[in-house]
């Protein structure tokens, strides 16, 4: 059975509240936003999506 771990041990557990994330075409890259004021917040250039975040249809 899968355990939580230990508070402080360096890593999350689960799906980042609050994020959504999207893949822009142009670019080929990962955008994060911010679910509450809806601004886009950070981006990623390897193009892999970000972890624990949900994507946007």
């Amino acid at each position: 059975m899968a355990k939580n771990g230990t508070p402080g041990d360096g890593h999350r557990n689960g799906m980042v509240k609050d994020r959504s994330q999207t893949y822009n075409p142009k670019t080929e890259t990962w955008t994060k936003r911010d679910a509450d004021s809806g601004r886009f917040m950070d981006g990623k250039k390897d193009g892999k999506p970000f972890k624990g975040v949900r994507k946007e249809k």
